[in-house]
């Protein structure tokens, strides 16, 4: 056995893990990475990058033929589903040196490819090596959920880290689960020339301001993608290529591959959590508002933390510990900050409280504006005018956005921006925002809550009156 002592040890190389572990050793601490799998983890391997190059590609297939509005004829695409493949293998690929063990050893990173898990409070073993650190970070991320459905292990089925390997093109897709994973590949798929039908147990996009997540769902339908809600699956049986869904309320699905896409779980199995003396929760492993764990000497970020499951928060919260692990100063992790995004068509974005989450926490006091996308110039040009946005403002400052339509994942920064920074609607207002773009939809939002202000006061037009008669 080889034994190692160092200041920082992270367990899992995906995107918070690798945060750290650049972070940690360009600032001058002895670390060591352990990666077991691939290098960039779920978003690179299986998630973000993968999903939205298949995502462009339905794009490209769905631009060729609805090109008619912009005066050039439709034409039906020829689609070559595995040269589409080759697409999504083609940017991991441009991508994964970013992420290499390579890169990271550039950085002084001590990368071992081997799974790590505690063998006492204080050290890790992976492979031939025992390791001591003074701190150690969990960030060994998640993977998908495999639900206990009757039936489902006697059939073949894909999840996100086999369907970017899929070469044949699903005739018909059946897809178990309604989030977002779920509806961006039926969207993918639909446009890509297979039949899609959606198996949602409660509400799809249930998560999303209700309002906003009916846009996307009937852009969706209007595709040809059938959604089926309130469908708890039942059983499953069948054959490769003929597989049957049964619902609970006895309605019947059938198609030819299956998809599931019901959530996600922690990675923790291989970590021996009991030995370190780290108290796990039902969704991942018990964290405080610094991400420390039960044993004071590790921190768990990312999705194995059980929180918001998404890159950009694993990414914040190595932020947040290399400030405390490396300063020893107080840093805390929050949320009402953090944006999230569904890449649909139109895409869906959200940050701080929804509609409903607001008006049960500041009741009168809220104030929601709105602004439709149909009013903007830019958007009227592209032919891109279905959604709109909706800010919650409580006393001048936004305390939430919901964003439906083109571009909401790049829109919503803006107010991510905002609430990070306590910022007031003024200064939104203040904002001069180059015409035309669609970012002026943020401007004209922030213009609507003044609107009343400005142009229904009396005492604004009395003040006006009295300047036009009185001051030469």
């Amino acid at each position: 056995m080889k034994r190692i002592k160092i200041d920082v040890l992270v367990i899992g190389g995906g995107s918070g893990g690798l945060s750290v572990a650049a972070g940690a050793s360009q600032m001058g601490a002895s670390v060591t990475l352990l990666e077991g799998h691939k290098m960039g983890g779920d978003c690179l391997n299986y998630g973000c990058v993968p999903s939205k190059a298949l995502i462009a590609s339905g794009k490209a297939a769905y631009a060729q033929s609805h090109a008619v509005q912009y005066g050039v004829a439709n034409t039906a695409p020829t689609v070559d589903y595995g040269a589409a493949k080759d697409h999504v293998a083609d940017v991991i690929a441009t991508i994964a040196p970013v992420d290499s063990v390579e890169r990271f050893e550039s950085f002084g990173v001590n990368v071992i490819q081997e799974f790590g898990g505690f063998i006492s409070p204080t050290e890790v073993q992976a492979g031939d090596n025992i390791i001591t650190a003074r701190r150690v970070v969990i960030a060994t991320g998640s993977s998908p959920l495999v639900p206990p459905i009757p039936g489902l292990g006697d059939v073949p089925y894909e999840t996100n880290e086999t369907l970017f390997d899929l070469r044949e093109q699903p005739e018909h897709l059946l897809i178990i689960g309604g989030g977002p994973i779920g509806m961006e590949m039926a969207q993918a798929h639909i446009r890509l020339g297979s039949k899609v039908t959606v198996i949602e147990g409660v509400k799809a996009l249930g998560n999303d301001d209700p309002e906003m997540a009916d846009v996307v769902l009937n852009s969706l339908r209007d595709e040809g993608v059938e959604i089926a809600e309130d469908a708890l699956a039942a059983e499953i049986r069948g054959i490769a290529g003929a597989i049957v869904v049964e619902a609970k309320d006895g309605r019947i699905f059938k198609g030819s591959h299956l998809l599931i896409a019901v959530g996600r779980k922690s990675n923790v199995e291989k970590l021996n959590l009991k030995t370190a003396g780290i108290e796990p929760t039902r969704n991942g492993i018990q964290v405080d508002a610094g991400m420390r764990t039960t044993n004071r000497r590790v921190y768990a970020i990312g999705d194995v933390a059980g929180g918001l499951q998404f890159t950009h928060v694993a990414g914040y919260h190595a932020g947040v510990i290399i400030r405390s692990m490396l300063f020893g100063l107080p840093s805390k992790a929050k949320i009402a900050h953090i944006p999230w995004a569904t890449y649909t068509d139109p895409e869906l974005s959200q940050v701080g409280l929804t509609e409903a989450q607001a008006h049960e926490d500041h009741g009168a006091k809220l104030e929601v504006v709105r602004f439709n996308y149909s009013h903007n110039d830019r958007a009227i040009a592209e032919r891109k005018t279905k959604g709109f946005i909706k800010v919650m403002v409580v006393k001048g400052r936004p305390v939430g956005a919901s964003i439906v339509g083109y571009q909401a994942g790049e829109l919503i920064n803006l107010w991510a921006l905002a609430l990070a920074n306590n910022m007031k609607m003024s200064q939104i207002a203040a904002m001069v925002a180059p015409y035309p773009t669609i970012g002026e939809i943020n401007k004209r939002a922030a213009g609507a809550y003044f609107t009343p202000r400005l142009f229904d006061s009396p005492t604004v037009k009395r003040v006006v009156g009295f300047v036009q008669r009185f001051i030469p």
